[in-house]
């Protein structure tokens, strides 16, 4: 009987994370084994909340640690932190000083050596002693912002690559826009003039026009985006897929919900009447553009673990903190947590593949990819997606016309690609690819397809399991 299990046991080492039929016309399809794991893929899952001072003294600045960051990822499999810059000290003065500069820049080198991401926010102030937390607020007025962030867009700019996202900041207490010296009345944050929003129209445009073009920012409330941009709110307001990254502000313009689940109006997050509406406006808009945030108070029954999971889905949720509300999040238990980790943001499963067997130089192949997207949402900045003939001596990668921001979650993208076989010939293995842009060269940067057997950590591709021999005859 022990030698029985043991054989078993054997056995099931061994069962292929591939099954490949062979077809007549010298093809082969291979369909491919996914996985259960959790997986570290840049700008989605969990993040850690990290934040920052900067007193008038100039004293209470924490540098980000490079090996914290680094663990974050290789024993947590988390990719991404919310990195909030405080600026006591400038909310009554309008130069940065280039001490408090050169701190923020190397926080964000030591972002790219630990190969992690961040969701960046500057904010002015937090609540003093007391609720609701007494005035004056403590944050700056619209030209002295419009000046620091005139000042900040340099380094933005150059560290765009591991700035996964911009929440719009600034305004009020934590940066929230609510509790704000100069964007509403102080006495009442309830009471927004329309040169308030004028104002805050100024902020977000500021910030739009500091990041590249194909960055996005995040504003606090659905009525934020619809007041300032002119959009109702329903599905009627929100983005379309002919709008959906064409580099204009409503295209722009995501969503961050840091009291999710927490009352019905996630305590003051939705204003419509009905609250549906606000609710109906996220889900469509977050098809196109980055959802997330963190939970804030237990509200059974909907921030238990069915309603929660529904509504990240719905409203395609890309990242989440892990460190807020613990309340809430130790309800959902040890499989609410773990499917969570799997499906926040994106998660790519590759289905099966045909390929040719042999082929001549420079001819054209066609190849056939089928990628099912099991997460709640999709990358929502660019990726490059390559297909890699990767021989023992040279290497060639063929750009692929596809734009995973648009393989839909809980959907099958068919891929039916031809390209031309490399000139040398040789045997070449098949990869697939999909890379950061502005970060090919690192592999942490790349995307991991959910399944077993494929992943090239030393490459960041993904190997097909087919080899393609190119000959002369």
């Amino acid at each position: 009987m022990k030698r029985l299990l043991a054989a078993i046991a054997l056995m099931s080492l061994a069962l292929p994370t591939q099954v490949a039929v062979a077809h007549g016309n010298g093809t082969t399809t291979r369909t491919y084994t996914a996985s259960t794991g959790v997986i570290a893929n840049p700008e989605r899952g969990f993040y850690h909340h990290t934040e920052t001072h900067y007193y008038a003294d100039g004293t209470g600045y924490t540098p980000l640690d490079q090996t914290t960051l680094r663990n974050f990822r290789t024993q947590e499999n988390i990719t991404q932190i919310l990195r909030v810059f405080y600026l006591e000290k400038f909310s009554g003065q309008d130069k940065l000083d280039k001490a408090y500069l050169d701190k923020v820049r190397a926080d964000f080198a030591t972002i790219r050596a630990a190969g992690v991401k961040a969701i960046v926010r500057f904010a002015y102030a937090l609540p003093g002693e007391g609720w609701p937390p007494p005035t004056p607020y403590g944050d700056a007025p619209l030209p002295r912002v419009l000046k620091h962030i005139n000042q900040l867009t340099p380094i933005l700019r150059q560290n765009s690559d591991v700035i996964e996202l911009v929440q719009e900041g600034f305004i009020g207490l934590w940066g929230e826009g609510y509790y704000t010296d100069h964007f509403s009345d102080p006495a009442d944050p309830s009471i927004v003039t329309d040169q308030n929003w004028t104002d805050r129209k100024a902020v977000s445009d500021a910030l739009l026009k500091a990041l590249p073009r194909d960055r996005m920012i995040q504003v606090r409330t659905p009525y934020m985006k619809q007041r300032t941009y002119g959009v109702p709110t329903g599905t009627a307001g929100a983005l379309t897929a002919a709008q959906a990254y064409n580099g204009t502000p409503v295209a722009r313009i995501g969503h961050h919900n840091d009291c999710f689940l927490a009352s019905p109006d996630d305590f003051g997050t939705y204003l419509s009447d009905p609250i549906q509406l606000d609710k109906d406006f996220v889900a469509q808009d977050s098809k196109y553009l980055p959802q997330g945030g963190e939970t804030c108070a237990v509200n059974s029954p909907r921030s238990d673990w069915p309603s929660a999971s529904a509504e990240m889905a719905e409203q395609h949720f890309s990242f989440l903190n892990t460190d807020y509300n613990h309340d809430v999040l130790n309800t959902w238990g040890d499989t609410g947590i773990t499917t969570t980790k799997q499906k926040l943001g994106y998660r790519f499963t590759l289905l099966n593949g045909t390929y040719p067997n042999t082929t001549r130089p420079h001819a054209k192949l066609s190849i056939t990819l089928n990628i099912r997207n099991d997460g709640w949402a999709t990358p929502y900045n660019p990726k490059k997606v390559e297909l890699i003939f990767q021989g023992d001596r040279h290497s060639y990668a063929v750009t692929l016309p596809t734009d995973p921001r648009r393989w839909a979650a809980a959907t099958t993208t068919t891929l039916e690609q031809q390209v031309h076989a490399p000139a040398v010939p040789g045997k070449y293995k098949l990869l697939l690819k999909i890379s950061d842009p502005q970060l090919a060269n690192r592999p942490e940067y790349s995307i991991q397809l959910a399944n077993q057997g494929t992943w090239q950590p030393a490459t960041g591709a993904n190997d097909l399991g087919q080899t393609v021999t190119v000959s002369r005859r």
